[in-house]
Formats: structure tokens, sequence, C-alpha cells
């Protein structure tokens, strides 16, 4: 059984764009502990959206928006069964699925159209301002199984 509470850590504002959602997601595009080099890329990326005339912070706002997920499923133990409970998703766990399907469709995107991780990151968060794209279709899985699965419903905590 837990002993209390884990309080949540207050991320620190950026300092080019005061924003917490460009740290979180400079955070997540960290490896092995190389901030400077993450910083360096998502403020390519964002420098790179500013070139077509759009508001960079905007576009990611309304990308992190658009993948967030309403629903999500979680296995439920019920007298030796699983069941694929479908349960609402919340706002940190939200923005956090949203960044992570980000990421992970622009990694996935082929090589012949764009060469380099920069490029794959602005057209996905490009493809997902505007409803298109690998995180929206991560997220539209994730609500059809959430769907499929709402006779199960009644299982939940």
């Amino acid at each position: 059984m837990r002993s209390g509470k884990v309080e949540k850590k207050v991320l620190p504002l950026d300092p080019i764009y005061n924003s917490r959602l460009v740290t979180r997601v400079i955070n997540k595009v960290m490896r092995d502990g190389k901030r400077s080099i993450a910083q360096k890329l998502v403020y390519m990326v964002l420098e790179q959206i500013k070139q077509t005339k759009q508001d960079p912070i905007a576009v990611l706002e309304k990308a992190i928006l658009n993948v967030s997920p309403k629903m999500e499923v979680r296995p439920r133990r019920v007298g030796g069964a699983s069941y694929q409970v479908p349960s609402e998703v919340r706002g940190d766990r939200k923005e956090a699925l949203a960044i992570r399907w980000i990421l992970e469709g622009a990694k996935k995107r082929a090589n012949r159209e764009f060469h380099t991780f920069d490029k794959k990151l602005m057209a996905e968060l490009l493809d997902a301002a505007n409803n298109t794209g690998a995180a929206i279709k991560r997220r539209d899985d994730m609500q059809k199984v959430a769907n499929a699965n709402r006779a199960f419903s009644h299982f939940r905590w």
C-alpha cells in the first residue's frame, strides 16, 4: 500500500517561449540527459513552423489538443478474467500521451520525404494540428477500442 500522495513537480517555463508545454516536449525529446541537444531540436522545429507564417506555440497547442485522447482502456481483473475497461483520460496524462504519440509518429515517418528528425517532427506537428497524421490515427484507434469495450464500463473502479 502507498503511504501518502506524491507531490507533482512544477516544471519551469522554457527560456524562449515561456511555455510549460514546450518544456514538456523538450523533456520528452531528450535522450541520455542531453538537454541542450533536445532544446536545439525543438527550437529549430518551432522556428521552422514560424517560417510558414504560423504561430509556433498555437500550432503546438492545437496539435496536442487534437491528439489528446478522451477515453482509454485499462485492464481490470474480475473473477479470473481480464477485461478492458474504458475510462476517461485526465489532464496531465492526456497531454503526456499526446506528446508521446506525436514524437513516435515523427520517428516512424518515412526517410524518403524528410531526412532529419526536426523536419519529421515539424511535419508531424503540422499534420496533428490539421487532424491528420500518425498521432491522430493512434488517438482514433484508442477511441475505437474504448467504444468497442463499452459493455465492460460497469467494471469501473
